[in-house]
């Protein structure tokens, strides 16, 4: 699993999560932490299709709340309901 998600990270331009479950959360945020702590500069992205992700987000925001997060990591989130504003929004980084 590790071999694959190395592999996957360093050809990758940018990491975007559908919708899913734990595994697709868990990489998600593995690579999210990697930007974090600078192991990396690519997007990363939810798909918030029928505000699947919002959750999430408010999570992030009681995280913050709680300073067990930093505003700026937040801001690392990249987040659009329609696939094609979502590709767009990374396009322009």
């Amino acid at each position: 699993m590790h071999d694959r998600k190395a592999m996957m990270a360093r050809l990758a331009d940018a990491f975007i999560a559908l919708p899913g479950g734990a595994g697709t959360l868990e990489e998600w945020f593995e690579v999210v932490t990697w930007a974090q702590i600078g192991y990396h500069e690519k997007p990363c992205a939810l798909l918030n299709i029928n505000d699947y992700y919002t959750p999430l987000l408010e999570l992030f925001d009681h995280m913050i709340e709680q300073g067990f997060v930093d505003q700026l990591h937040k801001e690392l989130i990249i987040m659009e309901s329609d696939p094609h504003e979502l590709i767009n929004h990374i396009k322009e980084l």
